[in-house]
């Protein structure tokens, strides 16, 4: 087996630590830690904020630092800072400190994520790029699907301090495994004395970089910018839906935070081989196409759950979005590739994950207020719906497939 496959799986695995356990997990314990903390729903939402203004500021410098010291050892040190921070979390006493620990823990989730998906475009060559980014996408699923069932249980059996031991638990978790994916990851295809996997491709660029040579190079390529914009409004839509679902499903829609669990578990399990799917399809049809209908489907599932008071319409809701949910970061993924090849990938998806971060940062804030102003995530749904809709419309004036 080419080792471009073990790079791809453990990927996987990053990407189930990073967005699956340190991202996606604040949905499932945000009703308990609210409790707890005595928080509002504007305070909720600005500790998310804080999670994606953390993930925010290393995904950029992620990039580059992977670009500048190598792309494992910059995933390995990112880990072990969410292992660390993750754990921190459970020891809040307030606002504050939540805030900052989430801060932190967005901050290794950027340096994280950001150079594992690009390493794809050192690994493989144009035409398996998409499916090999939807194959790590596939941990994100994953990491849901157990935190959908685990944690409730989880925090069940410890009463009101179980949201604590989520914390705890999801903390080691991320430590210990950190050091796996550290053992497997190779920066490129000749440390393994072996070449790129589905045939050799030009570099588009060869010179050594320093940190502003590579931003140099990336921001002077039109098609980045428009792949930005592509990204930002999926980066404001998405965490909208992801971060208050579970808290929609147990004040407005009359569940226990069990059975929201279940449904949120469903909506990951569908995800784990939606990003493969879709990378598959932008791989056929393009990434301007495979954008645009991505787009459709996620919109879809916002305008369901924002007019939907049965169990029924959440289900669908979820099945919808979990088939989508990791399409865009598939896509972008493959296509920073495409745009300025494997050495100056992290960097171009850095930068644009820049502009995706400020969308996911704004999100959860602004759908926290919408909530406490009209007393119904309603609102927010539907904004993240028109959202949506422009980011399909703004797929058309990405590159057409040569």
């Amino acid at each position: 087996m080419h080792y471009a496959w073990i790079i791809a799986f453990t990927g996987t695995l990053v990407l189930l630590l990073t967005q699956g356990f340190a991202r996606m997990s604040y949905t499932v314990i945000l009703p308990s830690m609210k409790e707890g903390l005595v928080l509002t729903y504007t305070q909720v939402g600005l500790i998310g904020t804080a999670n994606f203004v953390g993930y925010l500021c290393l995904a950029v410098i992620g990039g580059f630092l992977a670009v500048r010291f190598g792309t494992r050892r910059t995933i390995f040190i990112s880990l072990l800072v969410m292992g660390v921070s993750l754990f921190l979390t459970g020891l809040s006493g307030s606002f504050t400190s939540a805030f900052v620990m989430r801060l932190i823990t967005g901050m290794g989730n950027g340096g994280a994520v950001v150079p594992m998906m690009a390493l794809t475009a050192t690994w493989f060559a144009a035409g398996k790029r998409g499916l090999a980014a939807g194959i790590l996408t596939m941990g994100t699923g994953l990491g849901l699907s157990i935190v959908g069932v685990a944690l409730p249980h989880v925090i069940a059996k410890f009463g009101p301090a179980g949201w604590r031991y989520a914390w705890y638990l999801l903390g080691g978790v991320v430590f210990i495994f950190s050091f796996l994916c550290y053992a497997l990851l190779r920066d490129n295809p000749a440390e393994k004395g072996t070449s790129m996997y589905g045939g050799e491709e030009e570099q588009k660029s060869r010179k050594t970089h320093t940190f502003f040579s590579a931003w140099g190079d990336v921001v002077k390529e039109r098609e980045i910018w428009k792949l930005g914009v592509v990204y930002f409004m999926f980066g404001f839509s998405y965490i909208i839906y992801i971060t208050f679902f579970v808290a929609h499903l147990t004040t407005e829609g009359g569940l226990t935070p069990q059975k929201a669990g279940q449904i949120f578990a469903v909506l990951g399990l569908l995800s784990i081989f939606g990003g493969a799917v879709w990378g598959w399809i932008s791989d056929v049809l393009g990434r301007r196409i495979g954008s645009l209908l991505a787009y459709l489907f996620i919109s879809l599932s916002f305008v369901i759950i924002a007019s939907s008071k049965s169990t029924t319409g959440f289900y669908i809701s979820s099945i919808i979005f979990g088939i989508s949910l990791s399409s865009i970061p598939a896509i972008m993924a493959a296509a920073v590739g495409d745009s300025v090849g494997g050495r100056l990938a992290p960097a171009a998806l850095g930068f644009i994950t820049l502009i995706f971060g400020i969308g996911q940062s704004l999100g959860p804030a602004v759908a926290g207020w919408i909530k406490d102003v009209t007393g119904t995530f309603a609102g927010a749904f539907m904004l993240s719906a028109l959202i949506s809709l422009m980011g399909a419309g703004s797929s058309l004036l990405l590159r057409k497939k040569s």
